[in-house]
């Protein structure tokens, strides 16, 4: 039994670039509360956070950045060259990590969590779930995605996963193995098959898939299924550069939430968003032009917001193209204030914004919460 009472806790572990990420986010679209524990360890060192003054006064002034926050890459040079440095380093930030997943367990409505962490065995974490995942890629597509993704070059990749346990040692521990170097649909269908086999079925409710919001409008969380669907929405009512193609939408589904509004069984609107770090972030909109633009958007954002309340967020964050900035109107009766980064009030709001902002878009914002869970984590 996993250490919080009337919660199912699965454990999700793996190596650098094997793609925990990307089964978590799976893991949610079942209906799984999903916690980056790693995300939190960031948090924690954050200017203000408990953990910084700590980091600063171990490794010394030299890693903070011009503005006083730690740097992270100068951070990395030294722990992962250095596993004396790494110990001091977690046994800084693991204490405050386990403190904060313990306020999210608690907090959460979902009766399945997942907690993502790359050292939840390591850290003690893994003593606290009743299972444990652990998601395996080959070393080659490990250094590729660490070059194409991160940008790292090849020694430097491999530098990185040298400095981590054998992936072995994770996998001879593990109740669950995803392997992750296939396509999508490949993990998609792994993830899928272990949910089923694995979770109390009287826990494991998959999230409401369709939702009446009037007599002719209903709302439903997409999946898989729906990926056909989806692609030729798109390609109908946007200007693409190319075809998007039911693939593509599988790949995104393994990063963010979809939301699709139907108009007596017509699909109407399509809103995508992630949550990261209590953070809603919603960067693809695509909605039929026959329908105003206005009606759309506000079923979109309120339903949104719900499940994004649901997850503990602390804020919505919009990335507008600048041809519907311009409603002004609409966007203040929907709650919701145009910004820049700087105009958000937290360091981890403001990081947010500045991974996931497309180019050229406009910044508009809403708190979804007066309160912080995570103060000041």
């Amino acid at each position: 039994m996993s250490a919080w009472q009337g919660k199912y806790v699965i454990g999700l572990t793996g190596n650098i670039a094997t793609g925990k990420s990307v089964v978590r986010k799976m893991l949610e679209h079942m209906g799984a509360y999903g916690i980056d524990a790693d995300a939190l360890g960031h948090r924690a060192i954050a200017r203000g956070a408990p953990g910084y003054q700590a980091v600063v006064d171990h490794f010394g002034k030299w890693i903070l950045t011009p503005d006083g926050q730690i740097d992270r890459n100068k951070l990395g040079m030294i722990v992962f060259s250095d596993r004396q440095a790494m110990s001091q380093l977690e046994a800084i930030v693991h204490p405050l990590v386990h403190q904060a997943v313990d306020l999210l367990v608690k907090h959460s409505q979902q009766m399945v969590i997942v907690i993502e962490a790359i050292k939840l065995i390591e850290s003690g974490l893994r003593s606290r779930c009743d299972t444990l995942w652990v998601v395996y890629a080959s070393e080659e597509i490990q250094v590729t995605r660490l070059v194409q993704k991160r940008g790292m070059n090849e020694a430097a990749a491999r530098q990185r996963m040298a400095a981590q346990p054998p992936q072995q040692g994770k996998v001879d521990l593990a109740d669950i193995i995803i392997r992750n170097d296939k396509s999508f649909d490949d993990t998609w269908q792994q993830v899928f098959t272990a949910w089923q086999r694995t979770v109390p079925q009287s826990e494991a409710g998959l999230i409401e898939q369709v939702k009446t919001l009037t007599d002719q409008m209903t709302v439903q969380r997409a999946r898989p299924k729906q990926a056909m669907e989806m692609a030729d929405f798109i390609n109908r009512i946007a200007d693409n550069q190319r075809t998007i193609k039911s693939d593509d939408i599988i790949a995104w589904l393994s990063e963010k939430a979809f939301l699709l509004l139907r108009r007596q069984e017509k699909l109407i609107g399509i809103i995508g968003w992630q949550v990261e770090n209590l953070i809603a972030r919603v960067d693809d909109i695509y909605w039929d032009p026959e329908i105003p633009f206005s009606e759309v958007i506000r079923a979109l954002l309120e339903e949104m917001e719900i499940a994004s309340r649901n997850l503990q967020c602390e804020i919505a964050l919009l990335f507008i193209p600048p041809h519907l900035a311009t409603q002004s109107a609409l966007w203040t009766s929907l709650g919701y204030k145009e910004g820049n980064i700087n105009s958000l009030s937290t360091r981890a709001w403001q990081e947010a914004a500045k991974e996931s902002m497309p180019m050229g878009s406009i910044l508009f914002y809403k708190e979804l919460r007066k309160d912080r869970v995570l103060r000041p984590v």
